[in-house]
């Protein structure tokens, strides 16, 4: 099965400075504007090991499709990527797949989709297009298969649920099977989770008060997610354990326990022992 990943944002709360609020900028608030500047980032995360990769920072004020672009250059042919409803329009679906990843993209129920050829699965084909001049004359055209299902008998879903797919021939990804894959998006969902709850700690901030430090240590952060991360799927190999069966939580609780085990580094380049 091709590598599937998923690709989501979010934000990250840093500590109130004048600089701080400059670079990163505030989010509105019922009264006024919120306490503390917002870092907000677009990243990719690797299904089956949680591990966030292609992750690009920006503005709080940047919206979540401008910070894709460059996220969505980490994909390679071969994956499979997964993306919610915000995500999709002409212009960011056309950077996707010409990296020659196939994209399965949730869609708005509002959004026009012809039924231009229906298929044996129940799903369709249609042509989306830049503007609609082109639609009008046919031209700049994208090719692309719809799957429309609903969950019954699950309480609060929604009425319809709408994918777009780069996969066409639906004898090869029945559309069944498509709308079961898309739930495994919420993945994502858990890995920056992980990130900012388990990880940095629930109510705190990016500590630093200048915003290249601000940078660094959201770097540092994802680093260290990777490492946890990376030990995981090596003692799940180890064990023949699915890594998704392991508990993050519990491995950043040992990481924590050992660190005072080995040698650290000061400020100052020194190794000092522990």
């Amino acid at each position: 099965m091709a590598p599937l990943v998923s690709l989501d944002g979010s934000c990250l709360e840093a500590v109130d400075s004048a600089a701080n609020r400059e670079a990163f900028g505030l989010p509105g608030a019922s009264r006024g504007a919120s306490a503390f500047p917002q870092l907000r980032f677009v990243a990719l995360v690797e299904n089956g090991t949680h591990v966030l990769f292609g992750t690009h920072p920006g503005r709080y004020e940047d919206g979540e499709t401008t910070l894709a672009r460059p996220a969505l250059a980490a994909l390679q042919p071969g994956m499979l990527c997964l993306a919610d409803r915000q995500f999709f329009g002409h212009a960011l679906w056309q950077e996707a797949t010409a990296t020659g990843a196939d994209l399965v993209w949730r869609v708005k129920r509002n959004l026009r989709l012809p039924r231009e050829a229906a298929l044996a699965d129940g799903s369709y084909l249609t042509t989306i297009y830049p503007s609609e001049k082109d639609r009008r004359r046919r031209a700049n055209g994208c090719r692309l298969r719809v799957v429309e299902y609903r969950l019954a008998g699950v309480a609060g879903a929604e009425p319809l649920y709408r994918l777009v797919t780069t996969l066409l021939d639906p004898a090869e990804t029945p559309a069944e099977e498509l709308a079961a894959l898309y739930h495994e998006r919420w993945e994502i969902e858990g890995a920056l989770d992980e990130l900012k709850t388990h990880l940095r700690g629930a109510g705190v901030v990016l500590r630093s008060k200048t915003p290249d430090l601000v940078r660094q240590e959201f770097w540092g952060l994802l680093l260290a997610h990777y490492a946890v991360r990376g030990l995981m799927h090596e003692a799940a190999l180890r064990a023949g354990e699915d890594p998704d069966r392991l508990s993050f939580l519990h491995a950043v609780r040992v990481v924590r326990r050992k660190l005072p085990l080995f040698v650290a580094l000061s400020p100052s380049g020194q190794a000092q022992p522990a």
